[in-house]
């Protein structure tokens, strides 16, 4: 079946108790059992529950993965994830990171023992060697949407045993499936794109390697980062529209990215769908299209600043993925905990995460908010 029927029926047959057709919230932390250790699947709402399970076999089969694993938040995903790295093992990761993921890297793996070299985005290959255990990427990457070529990475990581997990939050299975090009596991932050409506925290791991995925149950079971029934339910309301939802995100951020891409008031657009941007034949080669964020550079920290308080339609917060336009400026925000790090955020850099909504009035809005922070700088 095509991805947008997986999307609506995969992990989703109707209630056999009541014919329901959505998958029923089920609000219970226990079950009972028919005899001491025998039971229907279900024991504890920690190790699963159905409204989960339905979940995880839904995304599963959308990232073309075996297994899935949910969890309670993106950070969730990544903390259990990174319990398959012991300490001492060198980790090669690429240096754009989000922020979140850089802080519980540096701050609370490095200091018990684990080993992390931050390298480039076009470096990771070059990076990889005898030593190296495992291989995080992001791409496109936060916020400055470079472009890891999957492939080639996933190819350099196995020559030497190395295990490759990409967060493919920013993508979504829709528009990239890592999997499919050599990676080990997917991640996400289900709070961005796959629920949709910034109502919501989860994240997700996925893989078809065996050996990870047994252990990866059990320590999604272990650590206990897991969702409760209503947020996983309301991520497998949103998958059901992702499909749709991604080609308006992308048309949308388009019209952004042109109408950016000249303006005196801009330095520099970074977007993977013009044509000059560094990764973009990588992108067009793994990627269905180019996504829904937008980052430029705006003439100074002080012009981003005064520029993003400007704008109406576009909301100032952190988070992305939703159908309302978000603005913010990372090196003070999402990214403030990459200050101290070697490769800081620009503190001029606008991320944009470009919604649903008319593409002509995005545009008008940027253009007021551009035209009137330049008069005040």
């Amino acid at each position: 079946m095509d991805f947008e029927t997986r999307a609506i029926h995969d992990g989703q047959e109707p209630d056999p108790a009541t014919g329901a057709v959505t998958v029923p919230i089920y609000q219970t932390s226990t079950y009972v059992q028919e005899a001491v250790g025998e039971h229907k699947g279900y024991d504890y709402s920690r190790t699963a529950n159905p409204t989960r399970r339905a979940l995880e076999t839904c995304l599963a089969s959308l990232e073309s993965a075996e297994h899935g694993f949910a969890f309670a938040s993106g950070m969730g995903a990544t903390t259990t994830v990174m319990h398959l790295v012991s300490p001492g093992e060198r980790v090669v990761a690429v240096n754009d990171v989000y922020g979140g993921t850089y802080r519980l890297f540096s701050k609370v793996y490095e200091p018990k023992g684990h080993v992390f070299e931050f390298v480039p985005y076009d470096g990771v290959v070059e990076a990889i060697d005898d030593r190296t255990r495992f291989v995080w990427l992001e791409t496109p990457t936060n916020p400055l949407l470079n472009v890891v070529d999957i492939r080639a990475v996933a190819d350099a990581a196995h020559a030497v045993g190395a295990v490759v997990c990409v967060d493919n939050t920013f993508a979504t299975p829709y528009l990239q499936r890592p999997l499919e090009l050599g990676a080990d596991i997917v991640v996400h932050s289900t709070t961005k794109y796959l629920g949709g409506h910034s109502d919501l925290i989860g994240g997700f791991a996925a893989t078809s390697d065996p050996t990870l995925a047994e252990r990866l149950a059990f320590l999604q079971n272990g650590l206990g980062a897991v969702p409760g029934p209503f947020d996983s339910w309301l991520v497998l309301r949103g998958l059901k529209t992702l499909a749709l939802r991604m080609q308006r995100h992308c048309e949308n951020a388009r019209a952004v990215a042109e109408f950016l891409d000249g303006h005196p008031a801009v330095e520099r657009v970074l977007y993977p769908g013009l044509s000059d941007h560094p990764g973009h034949d990588v992108a067009a080669r793994q990627m269905s299209d180019y996504g829904g964020m937008v980052s430029f550079l705006a003439a100074s920290a002080d012009e981003a600043v005064a520029m993003v308080s400007r704008t109406a339609i576009w909301k100032l917060a952190e988070s992305l993925g939703g159908v309302e336009s978000l603005i913010e400026v990372p090196a003070a925000m999402t990214h403030a905990s990459t200050s101290d790090a070697p490769f800081a955020t620009p503190p001029n850099l606008v991320r944009l995460s470009v919604g649903i909504e008319s593409p002509a009035d995005l545009v008008a809005d940027l253009e007021s908010a551009l035209t009137r922070a330049a008069a005040t700088a």
